[in-house]
């Protein structure tokens, strides 16, 4: 199996379960040194107290051919942040890839609520874990990034900035959130790219998690047994997907091309040509807009 990411050393922040373990374990399978964080480890899980943790990440990073090295890190405190920083700079002396996957909000918004009526300390809390800490992350691990050139860096985020900026996302705190992380990949687009490097916004589309199936009541392997109460969660992918979008755009010797924009992994699988586990490709932010929100019944037909 081809492992173009070889010699390239990760760093996925929020690597603990959903999108942060699909894209480490498939930077993994491309062969790259990934270093996983979260605060969700064998000794002590956080506040989502859920049987996740980075240990896991990491060993199915090496599982799928890379080389997983799990670093505990709450990523709001900037010394620990620092602390992860400098251990990989000390060890690898170069970091290729940063991944923003860091998030830890689904406890804290509620749907539809406005301002008025949300729970003030969980909005800022979610603020805090949504947008802080990928701010704190940028700021220790960029120049370890630019010592060599070609660096990347991805933001992950919840639709791209068409979408989003057209539509209200859940809450206000859930929107302003997801908006300023793409902003956030806007800015640092601006002071990378003249620097050899690229930032790029990525969303995945219906997300198949650890925690959306077990909402759903399904296992991955029987996830279409939810359809018949969630009929356009056909649409949904595994984290895997997205991961091989950040592997693609990470062994794209032209990923310049995309700095500073935002894009989907649905739309990176028809540059690319990768493909859910499953063999499909699932677009599901053009399905969203000509299908759900259209107001269509759920038909998949041309959008996997």
């Amino acid at each position: 199996m081809s492992q173009p990411l070889k010699d390239k050393v990760t760093l996925v922040a929020g690597a603990t379960r959903g999108a942060g373990r699909g894209i480490a374990v498939e930077l993994g399978a491309a062969g790259a040194t990934v270093y996983v964080t979260g605060r969700s480890t064998r000794a002590r899980r956080s506040e989502y107290d859920r049987p996740e943790t980075i240990e896991d990440t990491a060993d199915l990073v090496t599982e799928a051919g890379g080389q997983g090295i799990a670093v505990p890190a709450d990523h709001l405190d900037p010394a620990q942040v620092r602390v992860l920083v400098d251990r990989i700079a000390q060890e690898q002396g170069r970091l290729d890839v940063l991944v923003n996957d860091i998030w830890g909000g689904e406890k804290l918004f509620a749907w539809d609520s406005p301002v008025w009526e949300h729970d003030l300390d969980k909005g800022l809390r979610l603020l805090r874990l949504a947008v802080e800490t990928h701010a704190i992350t940028s700021h220790h691990a960029l120049p370890l990034l630019l010592r060599h050139p070609g660096g990347l860096v991805v933001e992950m985020t919840d639709g791209t900035a068409e979408y989003n900026r057209v539509n209200y996302r859940s809450s206000f705190f859930y929107d302003l959130a997801k908006a300023s992380v793409l902003r956030m990949a806007f800015s640092l687009g601006h002071e990378l790219g003249p620097r050899g490097a690229t930032a790029v916004a990525l969303t995945p589309g219906w997300l198949r998690s650890e925690m959306m199936l077990e909402a759903f009541g399904v296992r991955e392997d029987n996830w279409r047994d939810a359809l018949e109460r969630v009929p356009h969660f056909a649409i949904s992918e595994t984290p895997r997907y997205v991961g091989r979008a950040v592997a693609a755009l990470a062994a794209d010797p032209d990923v310049a091309r995309w700095n500073g924009e935002s894009l989907s992994g649905g739309q990176l699988a028809q540059v690319y040509g990768f493909t859910d586990l499953d063999g499909s490709r699932p677009d599901a932010w053009r399905y969203l807009v000509e299908v759900q929100d259209a107001g269509k019944p759920a038909d998949t037909t041309g959008y996997r």
